[in-house]
């Protein structure tokens, strides 16, 4: 077996301002680390979350450009992202305040603020312990749910198609308590719970706490 080794790539305890970040070397760890403040960059990311560290790294006004699906990167609870725009797939991520994630000390850092998701495809993605007010969510196809723990009974009222409603709706008291927003995916949620889209969407419409 070929053992390879990962060259760790750090950034940490400096401001970059108006830059271009290629976060792209498939044989890299990238550790954007304390005391790192980036305002008015790009970042480009083409790596999978494993490669990708976050702590208590802080990004103002940034364009993150994803090039290749991010999956499960819990790391974004550990950077503060203020009018940030995110272009590109995320799957399976939380940003925001969620200090009880992890024991250690930049989980009580996190923060999200008028950040904009329009021309990115989120799936799975929660907003926590921070006002979803001050973001903009993708539209259709995809949609969010707002305060789903406080309106899992008002969403729980009426039966949703294929088997969203038992295996998503009927469990949306389970998330953790600073779960402001989720925001999910029509195609792969109906793919995945025998729906359509359409369908979806008619269900959708009905409530006032979701928005697509």
């Amino acid at each position: 077996m070929v053992m390879t080794w990962l060259e760790n790539v750090i950034f940490k305890d400096q401001k970059i301002e108006n830059e271009r970040l290629e976060l792209t070397d498939k044989n890299s760890l990238y550790y954007l680390s304390t005391g790192l403040t980036l305002r008015n960059c790009t970042v480009v990311l083409k790596v999978p979350a494993g490669r990708l560290i976050i702590k208590q790294a802080q990004f103002i006004d940034c364009t993150f450009e994803v090039k290749q699906e991010l999956k499960n990167h819990q790391f974004w609870v550990a950077a503060s992202l203020k009018g940030c725009r995110f272009k590109g797939k995320l799957t399976g991520c939380d940003f925001g305040y969620w200090p009880e994630y992890g024991s250690d000390p930049w989980f009580q850092h996190g923060t999200i603020e008028d950040c904009d998701f329009t021309e990115a495809s989120l799936d799975a993605c929660r907003i926590m312990g921070s006002d979803p007010a001050a973001i903009r969510f993708p539209k259709w196809p995809c949609f969010t749910i707002l305060d789903p723990i406080e309106r899992a009974a008002e969403l729980r009222s009426v039966k949703w198609p294929g088997r969203y409603g038992s295996v998503v709706v009927d469990e949306l008291h389970t998330h953790p308590p600073r779960t402001r927003a989720l925001t999910e995916h029509a195609p792969t949620i109906a793919k995945r719970f025998d729906t359509t889209p359409e369908e979806l969407r008619a269900t959708i419409e009905k409530f006032d706490c979701i928005i697509y």
